[in-house]
């Protein structure tokens, strides 16, 4: 966590959280999903509409990747400065980056290289990996590399319905499904 942020929260603790407002597609792609996008419906499995804006500006996707972590809950969030921004899982909390054979090292979207302790399998055929930061799919590009490390026998998959993904794994797709409606 940046230093600025941790001042913040210091200086302003009572912030009140944010739902809804920040989205993380199966491509480790962040979006802003502003009033109209929420609207719309959900950010997973939803129409595109619901997704909202994809964010380009490299600084604030630093910022964010920076900034990114998970609660006692399971719910990832973006702690911008003194308000907790929850991330609306089009699929997993992490993205994987795979590099190519021999090592494979394994990267996520936000830059953190991970040390791979098991890999899943679903019943669609995406490949996921738990690792010492956490849990997360691998990206459709780098499904080759992913199968040469399992023809290789570095990762050996377990089958996992995708239904129970969440819960084995202790994420949350929706923190803001939980929230209370506005009265």
């Amino acid at each position: 966590m940046d230093d600025i942020v941790r001042q913040a929260i210091a200086k302003w603790p009572n912030v009140p959280d944010c739902y809804g407002w920040l989205g993380l597609d199966a491509r480790g792609n962040w979006y802003m999903r502003d009033d109209q996008a929420q609207a719309a419906g959900p950010f997973a499995g939803g129409v595109a509409a619901g997704k909202g804006s994809l964010l380009k500006h490299d600084k604030l996707i630093d910022f964010i990747a920076r900034n990114y972590e998970s609660d006692k809950a399971g719910r990832w969030f973006f702690q911008n400065g003194p308000q907790r921004v929850y991330v609306e899982l089009e699929a997993t909390p992490l993205v994987w980056r795979i590099g190519i054979a021999p090592d494979f090292a394994v990267t996520s979207h936000t830059g953190e290289a991970a040390r791979v302790q098991r890999c899943v399998l679903d019943e669609h055929g995406r490949v996921y990996l738990d690792t010492h930061l956490g849990f997360g799919l691998v990206h459709t590009q780098d499904m080759l590399h992913a199968a040469e490390a399992i023809e290789q026998g570095l990762w050996v998959p377990q089958e996992v319905p995708t239904r129970d993904l969440p819960q084995r794994f202790a994420y949350v797709r929706s923190p803001a499904a939980g929230q209370q409606p506005k009265a």
